[in-house]
């Protein structure tokens, strides 16, 4: 893909309800880290700044959607299949806690003031911290719990379905 063209968003792609809950947000782990990528290729080439506010936008509208769904659905569950190892689910809540401050902070800004690049490269930082530690360590402790992850693919698929439906709030 041309550097000049934003990524296809993840959150513009229609989720797929036949996935299991862990391979649906394995799959957007992936498409957040291809739109970091491509960021940082573009900032690093001085791409021109609607460009970057552009995918910048796109990354935080993903992520809000993600964390959003992981929060209603995957760690409530994980909470209760892990009764005793919540350390791991505490964890994730506080990383999502770090995650959506930098989101919101890059929602106010435009491309062209101080640290707007920076704040992307630590947001994708953060993102890429809490992806290894979910499929490393929570994933794996998930599938040996014997959750009903294909029906828990349903209901994420579902729940982002309708938030993908409803317009941002400002």
């Amino acid at each position: 893909m041309p550097a000049s063209q934003p990524a296809t968003p993840a959150h513009a792609v229609p989720p797929d309800s036949s996935q299991d809950a862990l391979q649906l947000l394995t799959a957007e782990h992936r498409e957040v880290k291809a739109m970091f990528r491509q960021y940082d290729q573009l900032a690093e080439a001085g791409g021109r700044g609607d460009e970057r506010m552009l995918l910048a936008s796109q990354i935080c509208v993903a992520l809000t959607l993600h964390a959003q769904v992981e929060e209603e659905i995957l760690y409530p569950a994980a909470r209760e299949a892990l009764v005793h190892d919540d350390d791991i689910v505490d964890e994730a809540y506080v990383e999502h806690a770090s995650a959506k401050s930098l989101v919101a902070q890059i929602k106010t800004m435009t491309s062209d003031q101080p640290l707007f690049d920076a704040k992307v490269k630590v947001l994708g930082e953060y993102i890429d911290h809490h992806v290894k530690e979910e499929e490393s360590a929570l994933f794996p402790k998930l599938r040996k719990a014997g959750l009903d992850l294909k029906a828990m693919g349903g209901r994420i698929a579902r729940r982002k379905a309708q938030l993908m439906a409803m317009p941002e709030p400002s």
